[in-house]
């Protein structure tokens, strides 16, 4: 038996259980247009402007940052589940991590990454 279909498997079910679950919900629903429906909403109050403009590059920088320190701040739960396994290797590790987390982090706040304007 190929060591590969059991991967071969999991994907065509997969693909089958992403294709079942996006075209069967369009086929079975009921189609009832109602203009409220249709409507743009946005917390409650109309929109003033149209969404065809462009957003600011400072807003992509903020997104780009915040995946950034997200996922890094994610990294501190394996190495917590770890610690007594790790032992001062492991510490020390993480305290030259935070480190260098808390530079980029200070450059950032100092070039006015982080700030909304």
């Amino acid at each position: 038996m190929n060591p590969y279909l059991p991967v071969a498997i999991f994907l065509a079910v997969a693909l089958a259980a992403a294709l079942l679950f996006t075209v069967l919900p369009g086929l079975l629903a009921q189609r009832k247009p109602n203009p409220l429906k249709l409507e743009a909403y946005e917390c409650g109050v109309e929109p003033t402007s149209s969404v065809s403009g462009r957003f600011p590059v400072r807003f992509y920088l903020i997104a780009m940052l915040f995946v950034i320190f997200d996922v890094e701040a994610a990294s501190f739960y394996p190495w917590a589940v770890e610690l007594h396994a790790l032992k001062l290797f492991g510490l020390l590790e993480m305290a030259v991590f935070i480190v260098v987390l808390g530079i980029g982090y200070a450059y950032v706040w100092k070039r006015g990454g982080l700030a909304w304007k």
